[in-house]
This record gives structure tokens, sequence and C-alpha cells, in this order.
């Protein structure tokens, strides 16, 4: 009867409507449609009557793959990516409606409401950059790193019950090895400022859109001026500038890769030793100007991160923490699209010491005993923070679906004050830096270990051995 039938349509449904992206769904058809798509011309007609009909019945006016075959198209076609489709209609279409309308279809297997990743909520303190002294004991002559607690606490920071030790132990790590320029670690946030002077250097370039015809897809790939990443929000150039940003993304890459050594401003983990020598950054763009983007520019994001080289995937983004209960809610049976794309990404060999890609996600700041998710996948790394005294901080999420934990920072308040000294410190645009405290903070320390880790391989097992 019709509540079987109900029932049955309900089963395609990935997820729930709650923080979707308006006007936008997304599908996952049968073998024969996808290829029937594929040959189609036309975005708005797919050339498939039973979603011809049901395509002008929702109003969509555009079909288009979510994942990119210009790129690696065999190998996605072989994982079935090739499978998912984004459809696009009116911001005023009755969302739930419409998903309803084309999970009844039997060439749709899934439909997945586009859910909005949750945006940045910690503030930046910026402070001043001092001139450039270097303190004796120091291995590197960067003004900042003396204020960068979270590599190497020695307990004097102004944080009550601060604790020697509660760090990542970076200056030991810096003696083997400071990072590699051919390892390349993707920062999946807002826009990473790749002007800025601390970051530059280590910014990853796509020669062949640097070098070639502004406006114009010079290497072929799908994406237009991609010359230091995407932006996946707005479809096109990095930004960095636009109202409600908050530097977030140039934080998390200045604490992944900041240049050491170089005489300015703060060090990064894996920022090598001023010689040319630290890891490399791409930026993946989901968040612009206070707005997230849907799961399904996200996932691209993703994938492009594969498709270019990235061996360390970080995020400091996710969904709310219990929003998704456990992992067969995550992976719904099947997969979601983002479980596709993080999978696409762990299985894409991009450096020869590493059988696939390290995936690193912030838990979350709910303070709750449970990581968000994507964070909480059994298939990732999560990190809960820790403070200058070694101890969770207020806002961590911990407990199940966390792995690790890490420098995030904390403030405090002394009466009418509130000190910021315990927060994380890193790069901020335009040349600036600051402080920021969270999960978000916590993750990139891990994202830079891994990526110190992999360059530290590379002296291991890319040395002649001995007769």
């Amino acid at each position: 009867g019709s509540t079987s039938i109900e029932a049955a349509v309900m089963r395609k449904f990935v997820n729930t409507p709650e923080k979707a992206v308006q006007g936008e769904l997304i599908i996952y058809v049968d073998d024969d449609t996808a290829a029937q798509l594929e040959a189609s011309e036309v975005a708005t007609r797919s050339g498939v009557m039973a979603l011809d009909a049901v395509i002008a019945e929702i109003g969509a006016d555009n079909i288009a793959p979510v994942f990119n075959l210009k790129v690696n198209a065999d190998r996605k076609r072989e994982l079935g990516m090739h499978r998912w489709y984004t459809v696009t209609m009116s911001e005023n279409a009755d969302l739930e409606a419409a998903a309803k309308t084309l999970a009844s279809v039997d060439v749709v297997k899934r439909v997945q409401f586009s859910t909005r990743v949750k945006t940045p909520k910690e503030q930046a303190i910026e402070i001043d950059a001092p001139v450039a002294t270097r303190a004796e004991n120091l291995p590197f002559n960067d003004p900042m790193l003396n204020q960068q607690w979270h590599y190497n606490n020695d307990g004097t920071v102004d944080y009550p019950g601060a604790k020697a030790g509660a760090d990542i132990n970076l200056f030991s790590a810096w003696e083997l090895t400071t990072g590699r320029p051919d390892v390349i670690v993707a920062v999946v946030d807002e826009g990473v400022c790749y002007e800025h002077q601390d970051l530059k250097p280590n910014m990853w370039i796509n020669e062949a859109e640097a070098n070639g015809e502004e406006g114009k897809d010079d290497d072929g790939n799908g994406y237009v001026d991609d010359i230091h990443g995407y932006n996946f929000v707005n479809k096109g150039r990095i930004t960095w500038t636009r109202s409600g940003d908050s530097g977030h993304g140039t934080h998390v890459a200045g604490t992944v890769a900041a240049v050491n050594n170089n005489g300015i401003g703060v060090a990064g983990v894996a920022g090598g030793s001023g010689n040319g020598d630290g890891v490399r950054l791409i930026s993946c763009q989901i968040i612009s100007g206070g707005t997230a983007a849907g799961v399904s520019a996200t996932a691209a994001a993703i994938e492009y991160a594969a498709d270019n080289g990235a061996c360390v995937l970080q995020n400091s983004w996710g969904f709310e923490a219990g929003a998704i209960s456990n992992d067969q809610g995550f992976e719904n049976g099947s997969t979601s699209v983002e479980a596709e794309a993080l999978l696409y990404f762990m299985n894409t060999k991009n450096h020869p010491n590493l059988d696939g890609g390290i995936v690193i996600f912030a838990a979350g700041n709910d303070g709750k005993a449970v990581a968000g998710y994507p964070a909480a996948w059994n298939k990732l790394i999560a990190v809960s923070a820790i403070a200058p005294d070694g101890l969770p901080t207020y806002y961590t999420c911990y407990d199940r679906g966390c792995n690790v934990s890490a420098p995030g920072g904390e403030y405090y308040t002394r009466g009418a004050s509130t000190i910021d000294y315990g927060c994380v410190v890193s790069t901020l645009p335009n040349n600036k830096y600051a402080r920021m405290q969270g999960t978000s903070m916590a993750c990139p320390h891990v994202s830079g270990i891994a990526a110190l880790a992999i360059s530290y391989a590379c002296l291991l097992y890319t040395s002649p051995s001995p007769r």
C-alpha cells in the first residue's frame, strides 16, 4: 500500500533537511542513468525519461555531477563516484517534497540534503607582532615563537596551573626534521591568505595556472585560476576579506606550516628551517563570508585535495556533535557523499611513503562526550583540545569518537579582564597575528605532526640502504 511505498522512499534518504542548503539536493543514481547523464549535453535535461519527468515536476533548473571526472575519471568510476549528482532548483522550492519526488524514481538510489557545515565561532584576538628578537634557547628566530607555549611549554605562560610539558614537544621533533616540500597538506576551511608574509613561501602552487591566462582553465582540470587552491563556496579564487570572514583558515594554516626561521611572526609545526623546505599548503575553501558550503561542494573540495597531491587533509569543521549518533548513521548503511569523498582521499596514494591519505578532524567545541561527525567516524583521527595545564578545555568534545588531544588553548578571566595568553598564537590575514582557542586550533597541531612524520619517513626510507 501507500505506507510501504512511502517507507521505501524514505529509506533512500541519507539524512534530514535540517540546516540544509535551500534549492539543492544530491542524488545517487544507478550506473545506466549515470552513463546517460554523462552523455547528455543539456544540463537541464537528463536524457533519462523517468528523471526528466521529476526534474520538470520539482522545477529543477540544473543537474550536474558532484565529482570532477576531468581528473582520474577511471578510478572514480570504479568507486562509483560518477553516480553522484547535484540537482538545483529555486530556493523557495519545498525541499522535502522535492526529495520525496526524486526518491520515488527507481533510478535514484539515494537522496541527500546538502547540509551546511558549522561555521567557526572562534574569535580571533589580534596581537602586535614584536620586532625581530631571538631568545638564546629557541631553535628558530621567529620572534613570536616564545609565545607559542603549545609547541614547548615551560610552565611560565600566564594561565592558572600552567604545566611544563603540556605541549606537543615540538623542539625535539625539529631536531629530526622540520618538513619537506613534497609533503602537501590541504586546509579545508575558510580561505587561506596565501599572500601572508609568513605563509606565502609554503603555499602550494599550480604552475600551469600561475603561468597561464587569467580567467582561463589553463590545466583543463575544471577549475579556473586555482593557483593555490579553490573557493568551493563562490566557485572561483580563494578569498579572505569578505564581511563575516574570521581568519579561521589562515590561523589554522599558520599552525601547520607558517615559515620557520625567517625572522618574522610565528613558527609552524612543519614550516621548515628557513631554507624553502617547509611542507606545502593547499587552500580548499568551504566557508566564505560566514557562509558555509553544503556537503556537495565540501565533497568536491576534499576530492580536489586528493587530485592535487595532498597526503594530509586538515579539517577544522564538522556538523553539530550528537546530530549523527554513530558510524552507521554517518554511512547510512551505504555512503553519504562526504564519506565517499573522504574514502577517495584516504585511498589516494600521493606520497611514496604512504599507502593513502591521512584525514584529521577537529572533534568539535560543543563540550559533549562525543565528537561531532565526520570527526567521530572510526576511519579518521579526531582531535580534542587541552589547555596549558594539560587538562581538557571547557569547550572540547571528548570521549566517544575522539582519538588524540592537542593544545587548543583557553581564555580565562581575571577580574573584569579576559586573559588570552593561554590561547594558540598563529597567523591572521593581511600579515597579522592572533590568539584563538578551539579544537579547530588543536587539529592543525596534529596535521603538522603527521606532515613531520611523513617528512621523517623520507629520511629513513629514501637514503641508500647499507650493503
